[in-house]
């Protein structure tokens, strides 16, 4: 599967009680194309970009992609086009 674009759309709660951030989103290769792909990153903990390495962590099992550096640098060398997103001030139910 040849990869154009990656689009990563994340939400995020945080838990006041306990001070913790939680995430969880979707990855959609290929968006908009014949061969659109779409895989989900489970709730987990993680605040600032850390869904972007999540989900590159994603990436690299569902593609199996060998590669030590970050996701934008990837697709910087790949020439894929790399679309983030995250929502923040979600409610848990909405993740």
């Amino acid at each position: 599967m040849k990869i154009k674009t990656i689009d990563i759309n994340a939400k995020e709660w945080f838990d006041k009680i306990n001070g913790n951030s939680y995430f969880s989103g979707e990855i959609v290769l290929n968006f908009g194309m014949k061969t659109e792909k779409t895989l989900f990153m489970p709730f987990q903990y993680g605040y600032g970009d850390h869904y972007q390495e999540m989900a590159f962590e994603l990436l690299q099992t569902f593609l199996n992609i060998e590669y030590k550096g970050v996701l934008w640098r990837y697709c910087k060398e790949n020439k894929i086009i790399l679309r983030a997103n995250k929502q923040e001030n979600c409610l848990k139910r909405d993740l």
